[in-house]
């Protein structure tokens, strides 16, 4: 019967051109390499292996099996390796929930880094903070990235383990050439016949914080959309048919916007990595580690911008 030793004993020969010096690179004891030489021979019915004056070769039959079954052995050995990886992170495809602005900036450098330790597939499922939420407490998701207003506790659910990444102020988009854009900071009262882009889910944090400041002002909240589609929202506050509520992460430098600050306490986006609590895969694990490094990277950068 061939087995993988065989073929590891018959390559290593071939490299090393000496039963010894084969042995040695295998952690084998020479009587070892012999017994699997000859086992091979014998199961082929050939000599695969001649010594000589200068050392020892692969006959050329030797060479040919050699060529053949190298190929081979290396799928085995990466399959073997994937193997080992997806069981030590615990699962095949670690699936993640994002939202998009910030998730688009630090899940494929976090991927990047988490494939350099593991061969597991991840799976990246965008949808808005609740939405995540709904799926990682179903089961849908292993772990994933939210994002809520700081001083609130909103999305802090009991069964879900929440780690803050990283947070910055609200600040309002508006058009860069629009009767607003040459200015620092806005009132939110001079804002009052102002349309604004909304989130689909009226849940979301940013709506949460309009209809906080627009109640305190006794002002009902004008909207233009709904949308969650970030260039979709550019697109309206650029063309000057809206404003809306973001962060200096979320903003696309190919539209000609700009965020000013406001009068008003508009609070902080807090951006969380979240798992279930109790038991998680490594992989999960792993990829909160990776991430709570990016977003301290991505903290001490300089940063353009009002």
């Amino acid at each position: 019967m061939l087995t993988l030793q065989q073929f590891r004993v018959l390559l290593a020969i071939r490299e090393h051109g000496s039963l010894t010096r084969a042995a040695e690179s295998l952690r084998y004891g020479v009587p070892t390499v012999t017994h699997h030489l000859r086992a091979l021979e014998g199961h082929l019915g050939a000599r695969l292996v001649e010594r000589g004056r200068t050392g020892t070769r692969l006959t050329p039959l030797g060479e040919a099996f050699a060529a053949d079954i190298a190929p081979v052995l290396t799928r085995i050995e990466r399959a073997e390796r994937a193997v080992a990886d997806q069981r030590d992170a615990g699962v095949v495809t670690l699936r993640v929930g994002t939202f998009s602005s910030i998730g688009a900036r630090l899940m494929p450098a976090a991927i990047a880094q988490l494939q350099q330790r593991t061969s597991v597939r991840v799976e990246v499922v965008e949808a808005e903070p609740t939405e995540v939420l709904r799926q990682l407490r179903g089961g849908e998701v292993h772990a994933g990235l939210i994002y809520d207003v700081s001083d609130e506790l909103a999305l802090q659910v009991p069964d879900v383990e929440l780690t803050t990444l990283m947070a910055e102020p609200y600040r309002v988009m508006v058009a860069k050439h629009g009767p607003f854009g040459a200015r620092e900071e806005v009132d939110f009262a001079e804002l009052a016949e102002s349309a604004w882009v909304c989130s689909r889910n009226p849940d979301e944090a940013s709506d949460r914080v309009l209809r906080r400041v627009y109640h305190s002002l006794g002002l009902p909240v004008r909207e233009v959309m709904r949308t969650d589609d970030l260039t979709m929202i550019h697109g309206l506050v650029e063309e000057g048919l809206g404003c809306a509520l973001t962060t200096l992460a979320a903003v696309d430098a190919d539209f000609e916007v700009v965020l000013l600050r406001a009068v008003q306490d508009l609070g902080e986006r807090r951006v969380s990595f979240v798992t279930r609590r109790g038991p998680v895969p490594p992989a999960a694990r792993w990829l909160g580690e990776i991430l709570r490094g990016l977003a301290a990277e991505r903290a001490n950068r300089p940063r353009a911008g009002r």
